[in-house]
């Protein structure tokens, strides 16, 4: 299996030279499909567009192509991170507090692998969390196998596009008479 770390240091140079912030490499899919996901956006938008997307991958590839540090075939997979991102970094804690998480742990706390939760406080070290019928929970970082943001009427209205800019346009139609529905109904 690849060194996702090494790998790491590899991409993010390769991010950062087009403006993007890494937020996750992950290595995935086993013998039978295995792929390198890259995730990443833009700082300030907390978006990808597509020729984001090719631009990291052509420059992820011809860096891979060079220095081969992955021996076995593989798919690379560029994308955003998405509506209900990952959190990886300890920053996005801060960034989305406020906002509802589901957090696994590598090993159990209070008896629980899992919380589902709004996010409270980060303190770089440990996340609090605001967990319905148990109240608060001090989670540290350390222990955390992976978090992701839950998708809710407040996400969506907060992560809503800066920008409609490569957006497919949307037709409308006017609305049907009496006499179009019965066409369509016979």
């Amino acid at each position: 299996m690849a060194d996702i770390a090494a790998l790491t240091k590899l991409i993010e140079p390769e991010a950062e030279a087009l403006g993007l912030s890494l937020v996750r490499v992950a290595f995935f899919g086993g013998k039978s499909d295995p792929t390198l996901q890259v995730m990443a956006e833009r700082p300030d938008t907390r978006q990808l567009v597509i020729a984001d997307c090719e631009a990291l991958s052509r420059r992820i590839s011809e860096k891979f192509d060079e220095l081969d540090p992955i021996e076995e075939a593989y798919r690379l997979e560029v994308s955003s991170p998405g509506i209900d991102r990952p959190l990886t970094r300890v920053t996005d804690w801060t960034d989305w507090a406020g906002f509802d998480v589901r957090v696994k742990l590598a090993s159990p706390l209070d008896g629980r692998k899992q919380f589902d939760g709004r996010i409270v406080a980060s303190d770089g070290d440990s996340v609090t969390l605001g967990v319905n019928k148990i109240g608060e929970v001090v989670v540290p970082l350390a222990q955390i196998a992976g978090a992701k943001l839950i998708l809710t009427d407040a996400l969506i209205k907060a992560t809503a596009p800066l920008s409609t800019e490569g957006a497919d346009t949307i037709i409308e139609d006017a609305p049907l008479d009496d006499a179009d529905t019965t066409k369509l109904e016979g």
